[in-house]
């Protein structure tokens, strides 16, 4: 495969991720997800099912969410995105109860990416600060 496919190829995943959240719709990823996906997050177990039940958690528990793509770097089978989500919080999530306070949230994510489907997921968010602006009185950022 030439460099301008597998760009191509790999932005794909990336994109996919950003229409799956802004669509909330879970279900979306059977289009880019295999069924026995890797999750290297510690909020999610592996397989694709899973990672479904988290999103479902998640949509219902911010379900005006909106994720930018703020940067896409491709090497070989690896997609590397950079993403900012803002949501509110309107639903529980992991036994917390909502808030109603707007939430932002930044991850670095990196896919291993094989006939155009994740087959492998790490990720970095900055949990401490996401988790404090669903408890922090003040909402501050």
């Amino acid at each position: 495969m030439n460099a301008s496919a597998t760009q191509e190829h790999v932005k794909t995943v990336a994109h996919h991720f950003v229409d799956m959240m802004n669509s909330h719709s879970a279900d979306a990823l059977d289009d880019f997800v295999i069924e026995d996906y890797i999750d290297h997050n510690t909020y999610l177990e592996n397989g694709r099912e899973a990672n479904r039940e988290f999103w479902k958690m998640w949509f219902a528990a911010f379900p005006d969410t909106e994720v930018t793509l703020d940067d896409v770097l491709v090497d070989g089978d690896r997609v590397a995105g950079r993403f900012t989500y803002r949501a509110t919080f309107q639903g529980p999530f992991m036994g917390l109860e909502p808030t109603g306070r707007p939430v932002e949230m930044h991850s670095i994510d990196i896919w291993r990416v094989v006939d155009g489907m994740a087959v492998e997921h790490w990720d970095q968010i900055d949990g401490q600060v996401f988790f404090a602006q669903l408890s922090d009185e003040t909402g501050d950022q």
